[in-house]
């Protein structure tokens, strides 16, 4: 038996991170403006929840109607592990939940599930992965890469590009249990990257063809 590792001197090759998938502001904004289904309202709603809340695949096909509170613009989310946490809703995701209630309140189903299927029973995960592929198909961005998880990322970089959200209130709005998993999305400033540059007062100064020549 050997009394000391012989290879513990080596380095060892660090696993290559790959960066997320995710919409721009522009292709978010054009994926909305294109949804027109046959529930176009829930379809509507429920790609407006993703978008903005950045809530799982499982926790929005667990919504209940309980869990949505529309006078103090909160929804209650049941994460990994059964951990509960309150999301707080925008303008839009209450305009966009007001328009779907609207529709919901005329099926007479007894269901307490907020999202329903055709068959007024609880839209399955599967069912909602479709309605996101057929939206992207028909918005032009089926060659994205983008699927239902994809569009969580895309909530996450909004918020971390546009709003200038800290990464700890980002975790917290995930449910990420770890910090490290959330700072990820503080390397997809790419344009933000490409401001700074841009921004610099030499970005604009070019060689003189004369000297070029020399």
């Amino acid at each position: 038996m050997l009394k000391f590792n012989p290879v513990s001197g080596l380095e060892t090759a660090s696993l290559k991170k790959t960066l997320p998938k995710y919409l721009t502001l522009e292709e978010s904004m054009q994926l909305l403006k294109s949804i027109e289904t046959k529930n176009t309202e829930r379809d509507y709603c429920i790609i407006t929840l993703f978008l903005n809340c950045g809530m799982r695949l499982s926790e929005l096909c667990g919504l209940d109607l309980t869990d949505v509170n529309l006078e103090e613009r909160t929804v209650r989310l049941l994460g990994k592990g059964g951990k509960e946490r309150i999301v707080y809703l925008n303008q839009a995701c209450t305009d966009a939940l007001k328009d779907y209630f609207n529709v919901r309140n005329t099926t007479g189903t007894q269901s307490d599930a907020l999202f329903l299927s055709s068959r007024k029973k609880r839209i399955s995960r599967r069912r909602v992965e479709e309605i996101i592929e057929e939206c992207l198909q028909k918005a032009g961005l089926s060659n994205t890469g983008v699927s239902v998880h994809k569009l969580r990322h895309t909530a996450a970089t909004l918020m971390y590009q546009y709003g200038n959200v800290d990464t700890l209130v980002i975790k917290d709005v995930l449910g990420h249990k770890s910090i490290a998993t959330t700072e990820i999305y503080t390397h997809l400033s790419n344009e933000k990257v490409k401001e700074a540059m841009n921004a610099n007062p030499l970005s604009k100064v070019i060689q003189k063809s004369d000297k070029k020549n020399n």
